[in-house]
């Protein structure tokens, strides 16, 4: 299970992301807040549910050293991108996000959902369905940070079809672990996870599988931190 963390600005799952911690922010308000996108594919392991996880580079000026989820900004490509895809239900998608900033944006979702797919495809060579891509959280980063991100979060239960790999270089390592020995390693001190990735982990150690999962009638709103992230 996941360990119970401190207040917000106060856990050290806070300052996990060395390079951000690093660097002093005269006007924190002044910070934009860019949209992006992150991927939590999972699939049946011997041990339980299953992640793909990348192992940042500790160069990288943001979320260095950490692990993370597949994904990145949103990128202008993706709004031509959007115009193209085809889903079987909108409204899932349209409805999940109708508390977050980014329902103010015509068919944002589809720019989103374009985001995502591209981002794993880029960094893990695999081609992803949009059906595939359930929503799942949102989470805009701290006042405070160097960086601010206004992240929506997917699901994507995948089978033995998917093969995802190591292709990005903002990562060392990118592999399938248990959910349960992530949140182990990171209570351990051996790995480091920023908030959200370890709340959203903690959240999957619930499940026995998939199939339990896909069975989640899922209902969230946009965690919106207040308090300074330092």
């Amino acid at each position: 299970m996941i360990r119970d963390i401190s207040p917000e600005g106060s856990d050290r799952s806070d300052t996990a992301d060395s390079a951000s911690a690093r660097i002093d922010v005269p006007d924190p308000a002044a910070v934009p807040i860019r949209p992006a996108v992150s991927v939590l594919m999972v699939r049946d392991g011997r041990h339980g549910l299953e992640v793909f996880v990348q192992h940042r580079v500790t160069t990288m000026d943001f979320a260095a050293g950490v692990v993370v989820f597949p994904g990145g900004r949103v990128d202008p490509s993706d709004v031509s991108r959007a115009e193209t895809l085809d889903v079987a239900d909108p409204r899932v998608h349209d409805e999940a996000w109708t508390n977050s900033s980014i329902a103010e944006v015509p068919d944002g979702w589809r720019v989103l959902l374009a985001a995502a797919v591209r981002e794993v495809e880029e960094e893990t060579g695999t081609l992803l369905d949009p059906s595939l891509l359930r929503p799942w959280a949102n989470w805009v980063t701290p006042l405070g940070l160097p960086r601010r991100f206004d992240t929506y979060f997917y699901l994507a239960l995948v089978g033995e079809i998917h093969a995802p790999a190591h292709r990005t270089t903002e990562a060392h390592t990118s592999e399938w672990l248990p959910v349960e020995e992530i949140l182990a390693e990171e209570s351990a001190g051996r790995l480091r996870l920023m908030r959200p990735t370890l709340v959203l982990l903690g959240e999957l150690s619930g499940f026995r599988d998939t199939a339990e999962l896909s069975a989640l009638d899922r209902r969230f709103d946009p965690v919106r931190p207040d308090l300074p992230a330092s």
